[in-house]
């Protein structure tokens, strides 16, 4: 098990309707802000509950809406442009994790004198960065907790992690009400990623026993949430446990580290746009099937936490346990269960193979990968 080393400099604030008080909480950074929003949020009521907490309190700010499907580069530059023209005082992202990569990158990069490309060749931002508040609508995001900024480059499709070197993001403000806009399918699909960032956490070669913990938690969240706790101690509702369980799944992976899922996920969105959830979903069977070879003791304890498997099973069905049931929550959300299924010929997912390969984050994984060991995982999902 790695050294631990615990060092995550955001403000966490998770609980419902926290949203509402955004305006308070931003005021020690300032007075004018540029709003990051993803444009589905104008669609559904969830807008109101950002901008008018902002208007109540006579927060200055101005809206960036026009975002992509992927954190692209090109999008960061005419982000960026606006904000220092605007000459504002910080940024506040609200959305899923392309909306948060995009304030991320813009406040890393808003007083940096090079472009973003000179950045994507280095791999790292110093310096001094924009105050960022980040607001998630989703249940999970695998890198707002950590110092990598997830960048496609608008160039060649292919995804960067750039380095923040210095603290980014002030507070993480994450209201379960805020959640409550997906739909049935991707609500399916994002419980299992968490399953995934959580699993991936705890077979890592980083883990430590802060992060085993954490995904522990995160596991037994997750079976409240989708079973119900079998007692009447646990009356939590369950868009508060699925938003409990995503946070403990990500600051696991920040003390220790993503996987083969997410990093496939990773690249093959930034290549062809594909769901990164679902993605991970298809994954996960044939990930739990490849790690039951060397952390089968691990898989079990994790199946048994999160009720994939009867307590009294061995250490080789509960493994199998933990696949199947993971196959059977695809199923029973009628959702694809190959990659085929996605659109995406095989030679094309080669290349997001490669572009894994290449990221620092297989240097983490639970056993020493090359970018064929990925492509392989690949064509078993296939």
């Amino acid at each position: 098990m790695s050294d631990f080393t615990l060092k995550i400099p955001q403000n966490i604030i998770l609980g419902s309707y926290t949203a509402t008080r955004i305006g308070e909480y931003i005021k020690p950074w300032g007075n004018k802000f540029m709003l990051i929003l993803d444009p589905t949020l104008r669609q559904v009521s969830t807008i109101d509950k950002i901008v008018q907490p902002l208007a109540d309190r006579k927060i200055d700010f101005f809206t960036f809406d026009d975002l992509p499907e992927r954190p692209e580069s090109k999008t960061i530059e005419n982000a960026l442009k606006l904000a220092r023209q605007a000459h504002i005082s910080g940024l506040i992202a609200v959305g899923g994790s392309k909306t948060i990569s995009i304030g991320r990158a813009v406040s890393a990069l808003y007083n940096s004198k090079k472009d973003i490309y000179a950045h994507i060749e280095e791999k790292t931002i110093d310096g001094e960065y924009l105050p960022l508040i980040c607001v998630p609508t989703t249940i999970r995001d695998t890198f707002v907790f950590t110092d990598l900024i997830p960048v496609v480059d608008s160039r060649s499709s292919e995804i960067k992690l750039l380095k923040a070197l210095n603290p980014l993001t002030k507070i993480v403000l994450i209201d379960p009400t805020l959640t409550q806009t997906l739909s049935e399918n991707q609500a399916s699909c994002m419980n299992v990623e968490v399953i995934a960032i959580a699993l991936e956490a705890y077979l890592s070669q980083k883990a430590t026993f802060f992060s085993d913990m954490m995904a522990e938690k995160a596991f037994q969240l997750l079976k409240y949430a989708i079973n119900g706790s079998g007692t009447l101690e646990v009356t939590t509702p369950q868009e508060i446990l699925l938003a409990q369980s995503g946070c403990m799944a990500s600051l696991a992976s920040t003390v220790s580290s993503l996987g083969v899922c997410s990093l496939l996920a990773l690249c093959l969105n930034s290549r062809y746009k594909i769901s990164r959830s679902l993605t991970a979903s298809l994954l996960l069977p044939h990930i739990i099937d490849d790690a039951a070879k060397f952390r089968k003791d691990k898989l079990a304890k994790a199946a048994r936490i999160l009720g994939a498997t009867q307590a009294e099973e061995n250490d080789t069905k509960a493994a199998e346990d933990f696949a199947d049931f993971i196959r059977n929550q695809l199923a029973i959300s009628n959702l694809p269960t190959r990659l085929k299924d996605l659109g995406v010929s095989i030679e094309q997912m080669s290349l997001a193979a490669e572009d894994a390969g290449g990221l620092e984050l297989i240097n983490s994984l639970p056993r020493s990968m090359t970018s064929d060991d990925l492509f392989s995982i690949i064509k078993l999902a296939y």
